[in-house]
């Protein structure tokens, strides 16, 4: 299924990509909560299972286990362009401090992976292309081995209810989501694996793995991104997801006219765009919905 988010095109506003760096010192457009954020070791099973840095965000006021949610982050990493070598939960970028409020305020617990910090990248890599950055950090062959290290991380946190964990990536990480969930794993990834999965803005090439027997998800995926978006293909996605419902897998594509690459960015030059907080509105809602919904106890 294809949804379009319809929405006024106002002639006058750019439809460019929104660079995720040059927007992410913005001041925030509303609050982000302020659920306690701790600094914890997450092992990859990756090739050497390096020990990633992950930010555990936690929810206040929940009764017995709660559901959580693992975040991936963008080809520029999880940490503000101001860090300036000063990598902790204060120097996030505010993007993924919002998500990581944002999941936590609804009762979730909430994992932030660095992929990146560990393996010598802390800042990312800019508009280093993919084929250009080294193969320890990529986004389908060896970050999703990362998510999985995270997903087993979390099933040993006895507040954690270990069968009800969701994914979320953005843009680079989008596509790690989406990796993360192909059906082509051993053993039963339905029980075994995440049971949901949100992509925003991913690229959906992903080294071509699939373009001889198709995409299917283990579990349910929605993607997101802009129709506008320049940093990512919407043509290739709709493609992926197109095949993909065809051999029934589940999962679904919402495109925002007019809109481009990182338009979830909360700083207010971002959102004062006003396609950009109109599909920004939309996906949190459709995001938050969906993960009531997919990561609800089987019980």
């Amino acid at each position: 299924m294809i949804r379009i988010a319809v929405t006024a095109i106002i002639a006058s506003l750019s439809l460019a990509a929104v660079p995720a760096r040059a927007q992410d010192d913005d001041a925030p457009a509303g609050p982000v909560g302020r659920a306690p954020v701790e600094q914890v070791a997450v092992r990859s099973l990756a090739d050497g299972k390096p020990m990633l840095t992950g930010y555990l965000f936690k929810p206040s006021g929940v009764s017995g286990k709660a559901p959580a949610v693992v975040l991936m982050h963008t080809k520029d990493g999880a940490y503000s362009s101001r860090a300036d070598g000063d990598y902790r939960a204060t120097t996030l970028t505010p993007r993924f401090k919002f998500w990581g409020q944002y999941w936590a305020s609804r009762g979730y617990y909430v994992l932030l992976v660095d992929s990146y910090g560990v393996r010598g990248f802390p800042q990312g890599f800019g508009a280093t292309p993919v084929r250009d950055r080294p193969a320890t950090v990529d986004d389908v062959d060896v970050r999703p081995l990362d998510a999985y290290g995270a997903l087993q991380y979390l099933r040993t946190l006895p507040e954690v209810d270990g069968d009800r964990v969701g994914l979320m990536g953005f843009s680079n990480g989008g596509s790690v989501a989406l990796a993360t969930m192909a059906d082509d794993k051993p053993g039963d990834m339905r029980k075994l694996g995440y049971r949901a999965a949100i992509a925003l803005y991913p690229g959906c090439l992903l080294k071509r793995r699939f373009d001889k027997k198709g995409y299917k998800p283990y579990a349910p995926v929605r993607v997101f991104m802009g129709a506008a978006d320049k940093g990512a293909s919407p043509e290739t996605c709709k493609a992926l997801v197109d095949r993909s419902r065809k051999a029934k897998g589940d999962i679904e594509l919402t495109l925002y006219k007019g809109v481009g690459h990182g338009f979830d960015e909360p700083g207010r030059r971002t959102q004062d765009v006003e396609l950009n907080a109109q599909a920004t509105a939309d996906v949190r809602a459709r995001a938050a919905l969906f993960f009531e919904q997919a990561l609800a106890s089987r019980k």
